[in-house]
């Protein structure tokens, strides 16, 4: 196989709904732990829809991390691979977001400009509804094994993954770091001082009851 010229790696969904980050989550850790060659992008698609575009036609190989509905067990990893993403990533939608990226792999097929190579690492998630929750511990164990999965391809590819050696500057980094898992997780407040599933001091108390 002839090793592709640009390799795109993005991970999209939300940070802030609990397993919807997993994506996220995962192109943060390639990232934090290893070095990529020049013509290896990592990309937080977060939940930009079709300004993902560019990204998707640039790639010759594109590798994709997200939360899948796949109705398996909370934490199942499954991988699926070039004609067969576009269907995956439109079946039992969960958010917004996996509607706006099955329409960018859509549109990037019609302009004749798709990559060769699609790999879609996805996981089953455990829990969505929980407003500034991250991932669950299942899920989190899981992206241990995704990350494996993502340097591996990537080093078939051609991508020469290292172990990092380069401290990442607070610019280069693809997560923002008060957004970055640690801090995410420890400056979270306590459930009685913050509103995740509604706060009844902004309901009148006849309807607080």
């Amino acid at each position: 196989m002839t090793q592709p010229q640009t390799i795109v790696a993005l991970g999209i969904g939300n940070l802030l709904w609990a397993d919807e980050g997993f994506g996220v989550r995962c192109i943060e850790a390639l990232q934090r732990r290893c070095e990529f060659a020049e013509h290896v992008s990592l990309i937080d698609g977060g939940t930009q829809g079709l300004y993902l575009i560019q990204h998707v036609q640039a790639a010759d190989a594109l590798l994709i991390f997200d939360a899948i509905d796949y109705g398996l067990e909370p934490g199942t990893l499954k991988l699926i691979r070039n004609g067969d993403v576009p269907r995956f990533m439109g079946a039992k939608k969960m958010s917004l977001h996996q509607t706006g990226f099955q329409e960018v792999l859509s549109l990037a097929q019609l302009t004749g400009k798709y990559p060769a190579e699609v790999l879609l690492i996805g996981c089953q998630p455990q829990e969505l509804d929980d407003y500034g929750g991250s991932l669950r511990p299942v899920v989190k164990a899981a992206l241990e094994d995704a990350v494996a999965l993502g340097v591996e391809q990537i080093a078939q590819w051609g991508g020469q993954p290292t172990a990092r050696q380069t401290p990442l500057g607070g610019r280069e980094a693809v997560t923002l770091e008060e957004l970055a898992l640690a801090a995410y997780e420890t400056q979270r407040p306590a459930p009685e001082a913050a509103c995740r599933e509604g706060d009844q001091r902004f309901f009148p108390a006849s309807l607080a009851g």
